[in-house]
């Protein structure tokens, strides 16, 4: 997957300024993929170039002029293409597991402090998501939401984000309990 895609995907809902996109990015995409707001602006103009989304400006009086991108028939044809392509198997790559992994070896004060934060870190991103996920749902329960919801796309991947966060969460937990109690048996500082 390329940053095109995920860009393309976000503007199916309609006409964004790249503002706005890096904010409906920060929330809602960026479970799945993250892309600083700089990329995104740079990506809209590959997009504006290759045909994929086209841009037209919106005169404001009291502040800057702004620019709002859709996508186009071609770029919906693209993302027809995505979608039909098999997908590569995840993979993980985390720093903090090299750290982990060499725990035993070199301390693990730091690792520990870390694991930790990692874990709140989850717990926040869990209770963004689950806002998110009421918010999308409105008063309609999540099975109703599911059957019969407009778009559900954003939801499901929400799902996967907080399913991530708190196995991310309980893995830095535990690994972080272990880390300590070995510390406790060998009198490491």
């Amino acid at each position: 997957m390329a940053l095109r895609h995920a860009v393309l995907a976000a503007l199916l809902d309609g006409e964004f300024s790249g503002y706005e996109l890096a904010k409906s990015f920060d929330i809602g995409v960026a479970n799945f993929w993250h892309a600083l707001p700089q990329q995104l602006y740079a990506e809209l103009a590959r997009l504006e170039r290759d045909g994929l989304v086209e841009g037209r400006q919106v005169v404001q009086e009291t502040r800057p002029n702004k620019r709002l991108f859709r996508v186009t028939e071609a770029g919906r044809a693209e993302l027809e293409e995505f979608a039909a392509a098999a997908s590569k198997p995840s993979v993980i790559r985390d720093d903090l597991l090299v750290k982990v992994q060499t725990a035993d070896r070199i301390g693990s004060a730091a690792v520990i402090g870390q694991l930790e934060e990692r874990a709140s870190a989850a717990d926040a991103k869990i209770e963004l998501l689950g806002k998110v996920l009421r918010k999308m749902r409105g008063d309609r329960d999540e099975a109703e939401f599911l059957l019969r919801g407009e778009r559900i796309g954003g939801y499901l991947t929400c799902l996967r984000g907080i399913a991530f966060e708190q196995g991310h969460r309980d893995w830095c937990r535990r690994s972080a309990a272990v880390l300590r109690e070995r510390r406790t048996h060998r009198d490491e500082p």
